[in-house]
């Protein structure tokens, strides 16, 4: 008995029929340069991404758990929680990027149109987002206020808020949301507080918080509140952080837009059909 091997590219009979007609041809996909370099590409940026997450992921969880955020007599104000953010942001970006990694690397059709809508409903949200933010900038202003003053309520009792108000202060120069004398909401800032804080603002809020230019003095804020504008301006920032954040996306505000036009040029990109057809 002959052995028929059925391969394209030759001729050979069976019956009289062509090897290479239909009914014998395997059709081959075939792929060029671009293609490769498009499906290495998705898979390399999606598994960057993907660790990414996985930390942010653990940053958070690990700040919750640390903190005993999930303890019945926290678990109330777990939602005002910064370290919630980053475990909805980690949550999100890993199964956002997991799904292209995987979709790109197995050639997965089902995978890839999830990893496609899911970038899809994220550059949504963006422009929404941005849309909202221009045209309502003042119940912006305003959100920002609240926070921030909510934060400096909790500045002595939540470690990640203090954190988080002093960067803002020593990176802005900055005191407070409007001026310096908003910390008398603190309750240990307050005037009429019983500690050594009384009528104080925190070190951040100095313009020298070193002493001698070497040694960090957390005692430099003590009593600011008391003094005038005039006499305070060479100890501590008098503007506040709203302010200064405003004066900072203002200036920077071409950069911001350059990098917001690159980031949603790539996820249209990757999210095209046209991109993901050639994978």
């Amino acid at each position: 008995m002959s052995e028929h091997v059925f391969i394209t590219g030759y001729k050979e009979t069976n019956n009289g029929l062509d090897n290479n007609s239909p009914a014998f041809t395997r059709i081959q996909p075939r792929y060029s340069l671009m293609d490769y370099f498009l499906k290495y590409l998705l898979f390399l940026c999606n598994l960057v991404f993907t660790v990414l997450g996985l930390v942010i992921l653990g940053l958070g969880m690990w700040g919750l758990i640390s903190k005993e955020s999930f303890a019945q007599e926290k678990i109330s104000s777990i939602g005002t929680d910064p370290m919630l953010v980053l475990v909805t942001l980690g949550f999100v970006l890993t199964i956002l990027c997991l799904s292209g990694c995987v979709g790109s690397l197995r050639e997965n059709c089902w995978l890839l149109r999830l990893f496609s809508a899911l970038v899809l409903v994220l550059i949504s949200v963006q422009v929404l987002v941005a849309i909202l933010a221009y045209t309502l900038q003042d119940e912006v202003g305003n959100y920002l206020r609240s926070g921030m003053l909510a934060a400096m309520v909790r500045y002595q009792d939540d470690l990640d808020l203090r954190f988080i108000t002093d960067e803002i202060q020593s990176n802005l120069q900055c005191c407070g949301a409007d001026n310096y004398r908003d910390w008398e909401i603190n309750i240990y800032y307050n005037c009429s507080a019983p500690g050594v804080l009384a009528c104080g603002v925190p070190a951040t809020c100095c313009v020298d918080p070193l002493e001698n230019g070497t040694v960090w003095n957390s005692q430099c804020g003590v009593g600011a509140q008391q003094l005038d504008e005039f006499t305070a301006q060479s100890v501590i920032f008098l503007g506040g952080c709203l302010g200064g954040i405003s004066r900072w996306v203002e200036q920077h505000q071409g950069l911001i837009g350059i990098k917001n036009c690159l980031m949603l040029g790539c996820q249209i990109h990757f999210s095209s059909g046209a991109t993901l057809s050639q994978i």
